[in-house]
């Protein structure tokens, strides 16, 4: 039921959003060079790798450069309309397709890197359990100015509560962040401690 609720709502949002992501590619090509498509290394299921897709919001090759695969407030390799796309949470637009192919759903724990599970507890371990998601209970409490522990506790209580209530409480809540542009940043006491 889920997966069903997964293929139908993603093909509804993609299909929707479509003219809007034709912009937004056409927009990244314009201000700077190289695919508008990013696509990262990240940690699903039972600890599959898969290739996440997003809007390219940073100049190419922005993971080899400066600060690597950390990126705050005011990041010189962000670009403009970079900028404007990671406000609007719009840059995540293309994880719709991961959720299609069955690498994510729509709600659970954000991917994460090979790198960064490689680090996890064996408790950790269990954020592991059900499929990522593009939005989910750490998402909508704090995201990326969280520790990033308190960030895993936050999809391990997620996973043990599961349930339609909780999936539409946290769907509300990510449309009142969208509109918002909040938690975008890792801040004084967020983040990954051991990112690149």
């Amino acid at each position: 039921m889920r997966r069903a609720f997964d293929l139908v709502a993603a093909s509804f949002a993609l299909a929707l959003s479509s003219p809007l992501l034709l912009v937004a590619i056409v927009a990244i090509r314009l201000e700077s060079r190289g695919s508008a498509i990013y696509r990262q290394r990240r940690v699903g299921l039972h600890g599959a790798e898969f290739e996440v897709r997003k809007l390219r919001t940073m100049v190419q090759g922005a993971e080899r450069i400066g600060a690597g695969i950390v990126v705050d407030v005011g990041d010189p390799r962000i670009t403009r309309v970079g900028a404007l796309l990671r406000r609007s949470s719009l840059d995540e637009l293309p994880n719709l397709i991961n959720v299609l192919r069955g690498e994510m759903s729509l709600i659970g724990p954000r991917p994460t890197l090979p790198v960064q599970v490689a680090q996890y507890t064996e408790r950790q371990r269990g954020r592991l359990a059900i499929k990522p998601g593009i939005t989910g209970w750490a998402q909508v409490n704090g995201r990326a100015s969280l520790p990033w522990a308190e960030r895993i506790e936050l999809d391990l209580y997620y996973i043990e509560h599961r349930s339609l209530k909780l999936d539409l409480r946290i769907l509300w809540r990510t449309v009142a962040m969208v509109l918002g542009g909040s938690g975008l940043y890792k801040g004084a006491t967020g983040g990954w401690e051991g990112q690149l």
